[in-house]
């Protein structure tokens, strides 16, 4: 009985003492959290332990994180269980932080379910600031630099061509249409393969690729690994949050490799024209890099390219809907430079101002990368404006706020392309917001920009972009604010009226599509 006694006291005395510790240990974490808390940036206080995330929404965080950038100014922070999170609401904030100080401010967080699990660490936009990212790096920027992407054009402009004629034959399909020109045009410059429908098998199974690497598996925070990281040291099967992924990283490698294997068959055989992926193989084979690296490598244009020209251009539509006087106003500039007898060409982009100009206020006005793509890591502790931002927290570039600021950018919700007539800002001149900042600017941004002007100028050259009409003959406006709500957010599907402005117009669409398809024909 004594002896019984002794242990249960024992066993009180340590329980009270583990608890008194751990109690020590949470009050000190609180305290850190604190005193941190106070030296950032200023933001929704939040929960010890937990941060914020029981106040950022699943769906279109973008927009809470744009309200807060109103409501306590352009530089936010927030923290995502123990991870700290900067928000940037401005293009100055972004320009100074991204840009200026872009040594400390290119890496990424932690993917561990999209970076290390899915993708064995070889996706090169989750990838940290390091050697492997600066040879990612290298491969694209050698194959998409603003001369090599004009080597493009002739490739754009012929599909842009095919576009135009299925635009005109069916127009209730625009949407589709816009899909398979983005795809074929990406299949193209990086397999030297065409595509002739957004339903083949190599654009679905791309698709299905990028929905689990960006939708499902690139928000750092959302999977109880991510904040968790200790679990990876767990027998293998008791990791249950592998299988997904690893199941889909064997369907990724598989297609990757298919795609890898039938460019590398056709360079022996002398089939295929000059692309990305053989132009890295070449490259490859003399440096001796892995081939599963340079299949992922190459693929990443394919995987982002397709959606966001394909959003931008439904941005495009929609916006000609809301705001008929700019369609007429572009539509005027281009008739006097061009007439209604040839399709507008690249040549033709200087003669075009206003044009240009809502180009970019198109992709301003709604930004399909509505968070601004992946995220920034800072990988010193820095100081803003008296603000401490801390090693290791996440920076997120939120477009949809910055695009809407309006001390840079007055009357944002309105679609007004003069605006980057009369800015004297050279950084507003030369519109590279959309696109990115510092160090990890997108890579292909000069192969989207050639996209986007060669076929807004002629869809805009060719089509009156008109409301639907109901039973009563009411013109339908599609909501301005319905979009998708995904890493890339786009327009919500709608109907409209798409109707050749005139008969002159139509024939040429007719002669230049057959001739389109003859050069694909014979090559």
């Amino acid at each position: 009985m004594l002896t019984h006694i002794i242990k249960t006291l024992a066993s009180f005395v340590f329980s009270r003492g583990v608890l008194a510790l751990c109690f020590t240990a949470a009050s000190l974490h609180v305290v850190r959290w604190y005193q941190l808390r106070k030296k950032m940036p200023p933001g929704p206080l939040g929960l010890p332990f937990i941060g914020n995330s029981h106040q950022v929404p699943a769906v279109k965080p973008w927009r809470k994180f744009q309200a807060w950038n109103e409501h306590y100014g352009p530089v936010v922070s927030l923290f995502l269980g123990s991870t700290p999170v900067v928000v940037l609401g401005t293009p100055q904030a972004a320009w100074d932080l991204l840009d200026k100080r872009s040594d400390i401010y290119s890496s990424r967080p932690r993917f561990i379910m999209g970076g290390e699990i899915l993708s064995d660490n070889k996706r090169g936009l989750m990838l940290p600031y390091g050697e492997e990212w600066r040879k990612w790096r290298k491969i694209l920027h050698s194959g998409f630099h603003a001369r090599k992407s004009d080597e493009y054009q002739p490739i754009q402009s012929l599909e842009s061509k095919i576009m135009m004629h299925q635009i005109l034959t069916e127009p209730k399909g625009y949407e589709r249409h816009i899909q398979r020109y983005a795809a074929s045009v990406v299949t193209s410059v990086t397999y030297g393969k065409r595509i002739d429908s957004v339903d083949e098998w190599v654009v679905r199974e791309n698709m299905r690729a990028m929905d689990c690497a960006l939708h499902l598996y690139s928000i750092p925070g959302k999977y109880i690994v991510e904040s968790m990281p200790w679990l990876l040291n767990l027998p293998l099967c008791l990791q249950w949050f592998r299988k997904a992924p690893e199941a889909q990283r064997q369907r990724d490698v598989k297609f990757l490799m298919h795609l890898y294997d039938e460019v590398k068959t056709r360079m022996d055989e002398g089939t295929i024209a000059d692309c990305l992926t053989s132009q890295t193989i070449s490259i490859s084979e003399k440096n001796g890099w892995d081939v599963l690296d340079v299949a992922y490598a190459v693929s990443s244009p394919f995987g982002a390219g397709i959606e966001t020209t394909a959003g931008t251009l439904s941005v495009f539509f929609l916006a000609m809907l809301h705001y008929p006087e700019t369609m007429k106003k572009a539509q005027q500039e281009i008739d006097s430079v061009i007439g209604p007898e040839r399709m507008p060409e690249f040549e033709h982009k200087d003669s075009l101002p206003y044009v240009n100009a809502l180009i970019n206020e198109t992709l301003r006005w709604r930004p399909v990368a509505a968070l601004g793509g992946s995220p920034h890591a800072v990988t010193s502790d820095d100081e803003y404006r008296g603000m401490y931002i801390p090693k290791g927290s996440t920076v997120f570039a939120n477009l949809a706020g910055i695009m809407h600021d309006p001390g840079t950018f007055p009357d944002p919700d309105n679609f007004r392309p003069e605006r980057f007539l009369e800015t004297n800002d050279p950084r507003l001149k030369d519109f590279t917001v959309p696109f990115g900042f510092g160090r990890r600017i997108c890579p292909g941004m000069h192969l989207a920009r050639n996209s986007v002007f060669m076929n807004i100028t002629r869809i805009l050259w060719a089509f009156n972009i008109l409301p639907k009409k109901d039973s009563q003959n009411r013109e339908i406006l599609p909501d301005r604010w319905d979009f998708s709500n995904g890493f890339n957010s786009r327009p919500i599907s709608f109907e409209c009226r798409i109707e050749p402005r005139s008969d002159k117009v139509v024939k040429c669409i007719e002669r230049e599509a057959e001739m389109a398809r003859s050069s694909f024909y014979s090559q």
